[in-house]
């Protein structure tokens, strides 16, 4: 069975920077991309970023872009958020996901972490 194991969660000040992290097993990493979503309370969860699994190809969402930097580290299995300038509103559960790129576009599938929580205070 796949695992994703997210860290890296916490409380932070508006204007602050955490780090997320998603580890997985090596035939994983290898073949497939990776994404972070995050679903804030009350709402659906939405797309953050992706990357390939070559990492040639790295999308984000448009209220991320500039303050967000997805990474792959292939000697570690795992994948990276870094989150800057951090806002009130990227308060959420933020989960990593296993699915497939385009350049264009992510598609997430039915594989999931457990999800690590951000808190962001004004």
């Amino acid at each position: 069975q796949v695992q994703l194991v997210e860290s890296g969660g916490g409380l932070v000040q508006a204007g602050g920077s955490l780090r997320l992290s998603c580890a997985t097993d090596g035939r994983t990493f290898s073949a497939y991309a990776m994404g972070w979503y995050r679903q804030a309370p009350g709402k659906e969860r939405e797309f953050v970023a992706g990357i390939s699994w070559s990492g040639a190809s790295i999308l984000y969402a448009d209220d991320v872009k500039g303050r967000f930097s997805i990474s792959r580290d292939t000697t570690k299995n795992t994948v990276y958020l870094q989150m800057d300038s951090l806002k009130p509103e990227d308060t959420a559960v933020y989960y990593c996901n296993r699915g497939t790129a385009t350049s264009h576009q992510y598609y997430s599938t039915d594989v999931w972490g457990q999800g690590t929580l951000v808190t962001v205070s004004s």
